[in-house]
Formats: C-alpha cells, sequence, structure tokens
C-alpha cells in the first residue's frame, strides 16, 4: 500500500456496539476537543503552566514516536515514503490536528530547518480560544511533541520542533520548524525546559518492554465506521477511475458519446464493458431512446436471429405471435451486441447488412423496415487475429470499430482496486443486511497484491464472499480466498517493482506471521537454518 492509498477506515477500528477501538492494531480511545482543552487547563491549574507544557510535549513526544514504529513494523511500503517525507502531513491531517497549509521537508544537511510546516485550525489552538481567549504564548505543545517523536524516530536522530507562530496568539496560522537538536542555536534553550532531555534513545528504552509485552497481546479489534461510499462510486456518471488509464478512457468516452458512431469495446473479461456501454448511452443524446442488449454468444443461431430481426406467425415451428425483434425495438437508440466475435458468418452478414442498408427483414417476413439504431459491440476476443483466420468477415469488422474503446484490466488500475473494493462492501452490506465496516490494514494489502484475473467481476465476487463469511466487523486476511495469501509478495504494478532483497524480506515476514511466528517452522519451510533466519531478521530491525 502507497501513502496515496491510505485511508482511515483500514487504519481505525472499533466493535460495532463499542467496548474497544483500535488504530493499526494497538488499542486506542475516543476523546474530544473539549474535554482535552479541559483536563489541559486542569493540569496547568494543578501542576503550574511550565509542568504542565512539559508534560503535554515530552506526552505528545512519545505518542509520535510510537506511531512511527507502529508503520514500520506493520506497513513496511508506507514507512519507506515515510522516510522521504510524504507521510506525515497525511497523519496530521487524519489525527485532526490541523489543515497542513504546506509542509517543506530538506536532508537537513545544512541550517535550514529539516522540516517547516505551516497549519490552519489546529485543535490545541482553537481550545485555548475557546476556553480561555487569545494567549500571549504558542499552545500547540502536544502537535510540537508529536512531530519531534515521529520525526526523530523517522530519521533516527534526534529532532526537535518548535512554535514560532500559533493561532492561539492571534496569528494567521501555526508555524512549526524542526531541526536536528545539534543544529540549534540558542534559539533552542527557552524551550529545551519542556522537553526535559527526551530523546530518541530514552524513548527507545521507555518502550521497548511495552512492545515485547504488546506483542504477545491478541489484535483483534475492529471498526464500526459508516462505509457509505456509493456516492463516491459515481463520477460523472461513471464506476470508479481514479486511474490515470480509466480516465483517459472516460474522456475518450465522453467525446464519442455525442456522435452516433459505431464503437467497438474490447478488454478482458469482466473488465465492466457492459458498464462503459450503459455510460456512453447516458451522455448521448440518445439518452432518452431505449438501451437493449443482447449476448451473442449465449444463444444458438436460430434463437438469435429471431431475438434480433424478430418473425411474423408462423415463420417456424413454435411462432405462434408476431414478435418484435432488438434492433426494430432500440430503434432511435442504442443496441449492444456482447460478445459479437461469437456470431456466425450467417449473422454477420445479415448485422452488415443492418449497418450498411440500415433496414432489417423479420424471420418469415416479405416486408422491409426501416431502422436508426447506434450498435455499440463488445468482444474478448482478438477480433483482428479472427479476421486473419477467416472466422469474422473483414468489412463487418471495419463497420463495428469505427472507434475502439479498450479497458484496461484491473491489475493495471490499482488506484481503483480499495475504493472498488469499498464501494462493493457498502453494496453488500445493504443487500446482506450485514455490518462488516471495513478493511483490515493487511487485507487491503492483499487486495492490492493480488492480479484479479477476473478483473472487476471477481473483485465484486470476492467481497461478497467476504461479506457472507467474515464474523466482522472487519474483513480480516483470513476471510479472502487462500490464492490470496500465496500471492502476498508478488511484485505487481499497484506497488511498483521492488529491489530483490526487499522481495525476499516481505516474504520471510509474510511466512513467520503465516506460521504465527514460530522461527523454527519458518525457517524449516524456507529451507534456512536458524541462525540464518535470526540474522536475517535482525538486519530487518536495524534497517
Amino acid at each position: 500500500m502507497k501513502t496515496s492509498q491510505l485511508d482511515l477506515r483500514e487504519l481505525l477500528s472499533f466493535k460495532p456496539h463499542g467496548g474497544t477501538m483500535s488504530f493499526l492494531g494497538r488499542r486506542t480511545y475516543l476523546t474530544d476537543m473539549v474535554s482535552h482543552g479541559l483536563l489541559r487547563k486542569e493540569l496547568q491549574a494543578t501542576v503550574g503552566y511550565e509542568m504542565a507544557r512539559t508534560t503535554i510535549t515530552r506526552s505528545g513526544f512519545i505518542r509520535g514516536w510510537l506511531l512511527a514504529e507502529q508503520i514500520k513494523r506493520q506497513m513496511p511500503e508506507v514507512w519507506a515514503e515515510a522516510k522521504q517525507g510524504k507521510l506525515g502531513p497525511m497523519i496530521c491531517s487524519m489525527f485532526g490536528f490541523g489543515e497542513v497549509l504546506s509542509s517543506h521537508r530538506t536532508d537537513g544537511a545544512s541550517d535550514a530547518p529539516l522540516v517547516e510546516t505551516y497549519f490552519i485550525g489546529s485543535y490545541e489552538a482553537e481550545q485555548q480560544l475557546r476556553l480561555n481567549g487569545q494567549s500571549e504564548y504558542v499552545t500547540c505543545w502536544e502537535q510540537v511533541g508529536f512531530a519531534s517523536g515521529y520525526v526523530s524516530h523517522v530519521q533516527q536522530r534526534t529532532v526537535y520542533f518548535i512554535e514560532s507562530e500559533c493561532q492561539a496568539k492571534g496569528d494567521c496560522h501555526c508555524h512549526l520548524i524542526g531541526k536536528y537538536i545539534e543544529q540549534w542555536d540558542e534559539e533552542i534553550d527557552p524551550y529545551l525546559p519542556y522537553f526535559n532531555g527526551i530523546n530518541i534513545d530514552t524513548v527507545q528504552a521507555e518502550v521497548h518492554d511495552i512492545l515485547k509485552v504488546e506483542e504477545h497481546f491478541p489484535r483483534n479489534f475492529s471498526q464500526n465506521l459508516d462505509l457509505n461510499v456509493k456516492t463516491n462510486y459515481i463520477r460523472s456518471g461513471y464506476p470508479i477511475n481514479n486511474s490515470y488509464p480509466m480516465q483517459k478512457l472516460i474522456d475518450m468516452a465522453m467525446t464519442v458519446a455525442k456522435v452516433p458512431t459505431s464503437i467497438l469495446i474490447t478488454g478482458e473479461s469482466g473488465v465492466g464493458k457492459e458498464k462503459l456501454v450503459e455510460f456512453i448511452h447516458q451522455h448521448s443524446d440518445l439518452s432518452d431512446k431505449p438501451l437493449l442488449a443482447i449476448n451473442c454468444g449465449a444463444i444458438t443461431e436460430t434463437l438469435l436471429d429471431s431475438e434480433l430481426f424478430g418473425h411474423v406467425k408462423g415463420a417456424f415451428t413454435g411462432a405462434d405471435n408476431h414478435k418484435v425483434g432488438l434492433i426494430e425495438s432500440a430503434d432511435g437508440g442504442t443496441l449492444f451486441l456482447d460478445e459479437v466475435g461469437e456470431l456466425s458468418p450467417t449473422m454477420q452478414t445479415k448485422l452488415l447488412r443492418v449497418i450498411q442498408e440500415k433496414q432489417i427483414r423479420r424471420v418469415g417476413d416479405n416486408n422491409i423496415k426501416d431502422v436508426e439504431v447506434r450498435i455499440i459491440s463488445a468482444t474478448n476476443k482478438d477480433l483482428e487475429a479472427a479476421v486473419e483466420a477467416g472466422e469474422f468477415r473483414q468489412d463487418l469488422y471495419y463497420r463495428l470499430n469505427v472507434i475502439k474503446l479498450i479497458i484496461p484490466p484491473l491489475r493495471n488500475r490499482g488506484e481503483d482496486i480499495l475504493p472498488l473494493a469499498r464501494y462493493f462492501l457498502g453494496d453488500f452490506n445493504e443487500k446482506l443486511n450485514r455490518n462488516i465496516t471495513g478493511f483490515n490494514y493487511k487485507t487491503a494489502d492483499l487486495l492490492l497484491n493480488y492480479d484479479w484475473p477476473g478483473n472487476i467481476r471477481q473483485l465484486a465476487n470476492t467481497i461478497e464472499r467476504a461479506v457472507v463469511l467474515s464474523p466482522g466487523p472487519q474483513v480480516m486476511p483470513e476471510d479472502l480466498p487462500e490464492e490470496f495469501h500465496q500471492n502476498i509478495t508478488k511484485p505487481s504494478v499497484n506497488n511498483g517493482i521492488k529491489p530483490l532483497n526487499s522481495i525476499e524480506k516481505d516474504y520471510i515476514i509474510s511466512v513467520l506471521e503465516t506460521l504465527n511466528n514460530n522461527k523454527a517452522l519458518t525457517a524449516k519451510k524456507l529451507g534456512m537454518s536458524l541462525a540464518t533466519l535470526y540474522r536475517k531478521l535482525k538486519e530487518y530491525e536495524d534497517e
């Protein structure tokens, strides 16, 4: 999973009826800003300004450090981007710290700040103004500590932030500046007492034992968020198209929808060809006219002839009444011919005549009827190869293929996988009367890393299966079919090409998790000595 694919619904979880809540697998609890502000006010009244600020700053430092440790341990791909400074602003927004106006990061090699961030709407500044009015001092103490702890862990060097401007003082924004501790000059001196010597070494020692104990606790916490993403599913009337290939395709479909030109839609089975046809029809000038569809490969030639062209009474045995065919019924509108590559030579000839002459004749009838119908066809068959093999008429191919739209497979649309999965989850929750509220972040990774040979149809079926089988409230990795677990470390375009050592690391860790952290069994299964496994795990911890 990449930073851009993070979603709070995969990271935050809690039981539908309350009781426990967790963020990234660690138990947490929900509080509100007013309570937080009152606690802060009570601290100052009880222990004084200096001690209250020190306590809150140091607490924020530990909180930021622990979050970075969670990401490092559980989301290594996101952690790689965290080191590049891409994750911090998103985390601040996700935690409700305030809106990040801008965040500038350098390599810290000069006297310039390592990180410089501007916030607006800081929750600490807001509570100061609400409860105590305008302040003489900066007030974002926890935020300063959090940023210091988080960035210190990411950099593996102690970083201290200070707040130079604050909305609680009447400034237009809250301005945080972070530098390596050795980079600061006397400007940091007034702020040092609030950190009270806390640094990455002291925090590591302080929480080491806590993290060791935590590893033995179950992480069966789950969430109860309202996953109503149906409103996000439709964009310009078409299913999710966040990925560039789909956006490009939809732009082209919007253009050709306005003219009655024949269109050929190709793509693998399950990519959503029928959805694209519906989209084109809805955005055309024929949208108030009928859209009729038929699968040319699903019925016999005799029945297809009658379905498309209709028949008169007595035309053949069983023809007890007149029947209007689909082409005539779609007059003025759109006819969708799915799996057009399965048409027999005879039906290909008849269809060509309809396109060229815009006329039909019912089976058993001598009368000819004029029709004006737009034909959109689709196939997962290579029609060019079929033409070369003499299986498909070349003239019909050119008539159908005036405009060709190719729908990319889901494996080439990584940005669409999770949004689609979330949509289907909400949809099946409603249909099946379930309350599965999201995907565990490890489940999300499995979905992203899978190749999806059956494309969107397979994705929908997978999510339906998970909704039926999952005890809830989250879809966990074990709720997915076995092939997803076998594919966990397979390189894909979704996550980019990885170095071999990174793939080896991911695979070893995934096997270790599968075998419930049984190192001896893991070493045996991987065909390596136990000493080698321990050495590699130690190397991973030091990265």
